[in-house]
């Protein structure tokens, strides 16, 4: 039988080949930075989550080498045997200030705080009502509760239901889904803060406002904000002005706040008690490694102290995003970091889309094309992340090679 499995894989793999689908991992042979080796080549790097630019941090990673020292490597157990430490509880109570909130709990990662935070807390008799381009771990961790589930058109406040002309299929703006789910018990509006292909930001808002008006809980991912966006970079909750209306925020350690791993849910303290006795990923996982504790709590005490980093990343992005919209280039129009580049228009958008990559590997940048099944087909882009480790020469460097391909390829 595994004969028979291998060969059938053989056959689809060839396939995403064939249709430049496949994802090659290109091999990076120096610290995550601003300027990377790939291949024995120095470029720039424009596609990691590195948005503080504190993935090689010299502060970070004394604060790691004294965590290992004073703590050592690992814990080898779960939180409630012997894997517990003086640091984490420090840790928890850190994130749990910087993101507004009564308390925290730490995860290996996001994905797996997102695995945690609906079953332990949600039944059959409940609902769930989940933005439609809610982030993978969302999903999975939705798939593991008994509660009633609505899908919401992706940032659509209303409460019209139409037919989606694409698919033939109805589609509900969440007011729509709430007022359906009305007679459940508990009910959670599900939702990334920034979703990360695009680079938008949620209406929390208007998300927060319907929850009150139908009594509902809101959950927010805030993986690709915590630490930068809004005026002191606490999140898109401190961005849309809804600090103190957000019941439940996951975010990780793996992007802004020092890119190496972990994550956490911060809620009430009642929310977060429960989740220490019910959540699978906690109870069943090896604690976060002390040298990731360490390096996260110095993080979050120089996001505390001052907001350089944020302000230099939010004028580079400016920057980046004015002149390329100026460039003739299709952009998604935006406040975040991520800029996606669109290629849908184009023909053969995904081998274009590879093509430009490649080629602005050879200029010197290092941009990586996503198509489908990580972006819906016909949805092609290149997906350029701005980093405060960038500096202005970096950002007009990266425009030029931009303009060049693109007038090459005949896209502008």
């Amino acid at each position: 039988m595994i004969k028979k499995l291998n060969e059938f894989l053989t056959t689809e793999i060839q396939s995403l080949h064939d249709q430049k689908l496949y994802k090659h991992e290109r091999i990076i042979e120096s610290p995550q930075a601003a300027e990377i080796e790939v291949k024995g080549q120095k470029v720039l790097n424009f596609c990691a989550n590195n948005y503080l630019g504190l993935s090689s941090n010299a502060e970070l990673i004394k604060a790691s080498h004294e965590a290992i020292d004073n703590r050592g490597y690992g814990l080898s157990s779960v939180r409630f045997i012997c894997g517990t430490q003086d640091i984490h509880k420090v840790l928890e109570k850190k994130v749990a200030e910087f993101l507004g909130m009564e308390d925290s709990i730490l995860f290996s990662s996001c994905f797996d705080a997102n695995g945690a935070v609906f079953e332990p807390l949600l039944q059959g008799e409940d609902a769930i009502i989940t933005d439609s381009l809610n982030h993978a771990s969302i999903i999975d961790g939705i798939r593991l509760c008994k509660a009633q589930r609505w899908i919401y058109n992706h940032g659509d406040m209303s409460a019209d239901e139409v037919i989606d002309s694409t698919t033939g299929k109805a589609v509900k703006g969440l007011e729509r889904c709430l007022q359906e789910a009305k007679d459940c018990r508990f009910k959670m509006i599900a939702t990334d803060g920034v979703f990360s292909m695009d680079g938008d930001i949620a209406k929390l808002k208007e998300i927060c406002d319907l929850a009150e008006k139908y009594d509902a809980i809101v959950f927010v991912d805030d993986s690709h904000a915590s630490g930068f966006m809004g005026k002191t970079g606490r999140g898109t909750h401190e961005y849309r002005d809804v600090m103190g209306r957000v019941d439940i925020i996951t975010t990780t350690f793996g992007k802004a706040l020092g890119g190496a791993s972990g994550g956490a849910i911060a809620a009430s303290k009642e929310i977060v008690e429960w989740l220490r006795n019910k959540a699978r990923p906690y109870l069943f996982s090896n604690t976060v490694a002390p040298a990731v504790v360490g390096a996260t709590i110095k993080c979050l005490d120089i996001l505390s102290s001052s907001t350089f980093l944020r302000d230099k990343l939010e004028e580079n992005t400016k920057k980046f995003r004015k002149a390329m919209t100026e460039a003739g280039f299709d952009i998604i129009p935006g406040d975040h970091p991520i800029t996606p580049i669109m290629f849908g228009k184009y023909p053969d958008c995904s081998k274009l889309a590879v093509d430009f990559a490649n080629k602005m590997l050879e200029e010197g940048v290092y941009v990586i094309a996503f198509s489908f099944p990580v972006v819906p087909r016909g949805k092609d882009r290149i997906r350029v992340q701005i980093s405060a480790a960038h500096e202005p020469e970096h950002i007009d460097f990266a425009i030029e090679k931009f303009i060049k391909v693109g007038k090459e390829l005949g896209m502008i």
